[in-house]
């Protein structure tokens, strides 16, 4: 995926209307380019009872591109909708007790696929790419300040959720089957991953200058990144970050 031709490509069409706006007077439109970073992760909420501790959590480089066009309808109040090109990822160490997933196990008791409940530890790695569609209520509290809220829809054009899992051991099927002994071994669970994400956000921007802002954004999804029938892992998992960037007011 090329990441600059994406980004490219909104800041273009932002820039289009933009300058077709222009010829249209008498009409409440602006028009914005935004940028940032996402901090956040790809989490069951609650945690489930399987995830003793988290041991380590670090971001990977997630990012976000955006052309917007906002509708005033009042001096307070507008609506704004766009495209969004953005990343979510997370990299996460946890130990864990009868966790179910599926490994590919390559050294142990037993080598091999194999389905059950797992305990010790596991690393997972999670990127995601996605085309978002924000519609959102915008609220003027000052000339500098405004907040947003609504719903978004997303559709993941990439992406991947792997893992290693380590000293532990895994029974076979349920909590009662045969014991077998893992010292390493890796999970991909992309298969499993859904198309479509959806959710709300909430965020606040600040006019720093004339045509430059200040954001945070932060979003939370409603449904799993995983299939409804993906049973390799069994708790729903919801991408929650926080976007912090700045934009661009034409």
């Amino acid at each position: 995926m090329n990441f600059r031709k994406i980004g490219c490509a909104v800041i273009m069409l932002t820039l289009a209307l933009s300058a077709a706006a222009q010829s249209e007077s008498g009409k409440k439109f602006e028009y914005r380019i935004k940028a940032g970073f996402n901090i956040g992760g790809t989490l069951p909420i609650p945690l489930p009872a399987e995830i003793r501790k988290i041991e380590s959590y670090s971001p990977t480089m997630a990012f976000t591109v955006e052309g917007s066009v906002l509708r005033w309808f009042t001096p307070k109040w507008a609506l704004t909708t766009g495209l969004r090109f953005e990343t979510k990822g997370m990299n996460a160490g946890a130990k864990v007790k009868n966790y179910q997933m599926t490994l590919l196990i390559e050294n142990g008791d037993k080598t091999g696929e194999m389905s059950g409940r797992f305990t010790g530890r596991i690393k997972t790695r999670v990127q995601n790419e996605y085309i978002t569609l924000p519609i959102l209520v915008v609220r003027e509290l000052s000339p500098r300040w405004e907040i947003k809220l609504g719903p978004y829809i997303a559709y993941r054009i990439d992406g991947s959720f792997t893992g290693s899992a380590f000293d532990g051991y895994i029974r076979d099927g349920d909590p009662t089957g045969t014991k077998v002994g893992v010292e390493s071994a890796t999970y991909d669970f992309g298969y499993g991953l859904r198309r479509f994400n959806w959710g709300g956000q909430f965020g606040a921007e600040w006019q720093a200058y004339r045509h430059l802002s200040v954001y945070a954004d932060l979003t939370c999804a409603a449904n799993s990144i995983f299939k409804k029938d993906f049973h390799s892992v069994s708790f729903d998992m919801y991408n929650l970050y926080l976007t912090i960037g700045f934009g661009y007011r034409f």
